[in-house]
């Protein structure tokens, strides 16, 4: 006898039912790319494959394009709180420069103490007093400049330090009777007007020192420091009237040259009201 091979069914072929799950003709098969139907992750069928970032989602441990990752930062960013790129770096206070000025004010009373108390020896002292607290003024401005230590605060105490020392002992001289008041009274208004000049134009433009202020401080103060010391009558003279003179002419220029500031802005305004209007 014949026997079948195993695994055959020795009854012949089964026949197919209705119940069997083979899909008539014309009918797709799930699944099936070539009847519409796209395959699950088949991004050419409009599906998203995974990881893809047009469908949104991240790949395995990865992050959308363009999204920075988990507690990062998207590239070329400054990270948050982090200073921006280029910025300049803001400017202490507390620097040297502005220690110049503050001790330049503090100079100030200790100076006129001893330039009242009128001993040779107490004229002395005010003026190694008056000297130092002078060579201040020049040693601040230049330190600021030299190492960006410009502030605010630099721009209005050290135009008050100044003007507080040369009044000062002006005032202290001409009290003691020996510099006529009116001297001191021209001066101290040329200075006053001046500051207030430059408060007044700050905001809009800077008028740099020209030569003759730099001349006219240098005068200002050989002239005192001169009268601080005893026993030097005509010299101290000559030099004060010079410092009276390029005093006046530079309180001048000066003015001249705000009304000319002035009428720039105007002119700028009257432009841009042109292109506007």
């Amino acid at each position: 006898m014949n026997r079948a091979p195993p695994g055959s069914n020795p009854d012949g072929p089964r026949p197919v039912t209705a119940d069997a799950a083979v899909p008539a003709a014309g009918d797709p098969v799930a699944g099936d790319p070539a009847a519409g139907d796209p395959a699950a992750g088949d991004p050419a069928a409009g599906g998203a494959a995974a990881g893809d970032p047009a469908a949104g989602e991240p790949a395995a441990g990865g992050a959308v394009a363009g999204e920075p990752a988990a507690g990062g930062a998207v590239a070329g960013e400054p990270a948050a709180g982090g200073p921006v790129p280029g910025a300049p770096a803001a400017v202490r206070l507390a620097n040297v420069a502005n220690g110049l000025t503050v001790l330049r004010l503090a100079f100030v009373p200790v100076f006129v103490v001893f330039l009242l108390e009128g001993g040779a020896l107490d004229r002395i002292i005010a003026f190694v007093l008056f000297v130092a607290a002078s060579f201040t003024d020049f040693l601040d401005g230049r330190l600021a400049r030299k190492h960006g230590l410009i502030t605010d605060f630099g721009k209005i105490a050290d135009p008050m330090a100044d003007k507080a020392l040369t009044g000062s002992a002006l005032i202290s001289l001409s009290y003691l009777g020996e510099l006529p008041w009116w001297v001191t009274g021209v001066i101290l208004f040329r200075e006053v007007g001046v500051t207030a000049l430059r408060f007044w134009v700050i905001r809009r433009g800077v008028i740099p020192a020209s030569r003759g202020g730099k001349l006219k401080t240098l005068l200002q103060v050989v002239a005192i420091g001169l009268y601080v010391l005893p026993g030097l009558g005509l010299a101290r003279e000559i030099v004060m009237a010079a410092a009276l003179v390029v005093t006046l002419a530079t309180g001048g220029d000066y003015v001249v040259r705000v009304i000319s500031l002035r009428r720039g802005w105007a002119g700028a305004r009257a432009a841009r009201k042109g292109i506007h209007g």
